[in-house]
């Protein structure tokens, strides 16, 4: 035998060598067929989902962020993807909820807009997530200092009158606005802001004929949480 052959590597036996090289081998075999056949990350309650999200966003508030190569797994999601939840998001550039969370490519389905409303054409895409993907948990996410949301108390307080394809938006969001000024709340726009978070709930829970549904079987929930611009942290609403 060479002296090559014989000597460790690196101050590894030849037993450990060989044991590293097995369990190379085993993690190798799990090709994008394995992956797509082992037990689906999202086949978990809607509360351990939803306890991911607040413990992703809790390392991620405090900088610890653990979703670092988002190269991980990507062969493997090119044919399945099992998302443990659905964010209807803000369109703002500075709420990134893959980020917020601290999950991965694949850990979740996002549908953004402006003034993170529902439509039908969110509700739809949300409708696939659930009943398609087998996602249990579906998040209405708002966000502080929320433009939309603001352009929209102009539009009810001021009679402002905006360009576009933006008064349509702006008529989504005007019932919130409006319950929300009915209480006289000191910060109109914190109070509009959680307001569409709660209707944005309460439609999703409602939707017929797919989400009522399975939010009734409790196979999904529907929750609402605010993002905090300042510093990062998500709370339920």
């Amino acid at each position: 035998m060479c002296d090559l052959c014989a000597r460790p590597v690196s101050g590894m036996s030849r037993r450990g060598l060989f044991a590293g090289m097995a369990a190379f081998s085993a993690t190798a075999a799990l090709s994008p067929r394995a992956f797509a056949q082992a037990a689906p990350q999202n086949a978990i309650t809607p509360d351990e989902a939803l306890k991911r999200l607040m413990d992703g966003n809790a390392r991620y508030a405090a900088n610890t962020s653990a979703n670092l190569d988002y190269s991980a797994g990507r062969a493997a999601r090119v044919t399945v993807q099992h998302p443990i939840a659905a964010i209807l998001s803000c369109a703002d550039s500075r709420v990134a909820p893959e980020l917020a969370f601290d999950q991965g490519p694949g850990d979740l389905f996002v549908v953004r807009l402006a003034g993170n409303f529902v439509n039908d054409d969110g509700l739809a895409s949300l409708e696939y997530a659930v009943k398609f993907l087998n996602t249990p948990l579906v998040m209405v996410l708002g966000h502080s200092r929320c433009g939309a949301i603001d352009a929209a108390i102009k539009v009810v307080r001021d009679g402002a009158s905006l360009p576009g394809h933006l008064q349509e938006m702006v008529r989504e969001i005007r019932p919130a606005v409006k319950a929300a000024k009915a209480d006289k709340p000191d910060d109109v726009l914190a109070a509009a802001v959680a307001e569409n978070i709660r209707r944005g709930v309460r439609r999703l829970e409602t939707a017929k004929p797919i989400l009522a549904d399975f939010v009734r079987s409790g196979k999904v929930k529907v929750v609402g949480a605010h993002y905090e611009l300042a510093n990062g942290k998500i709370a339920l609403v």
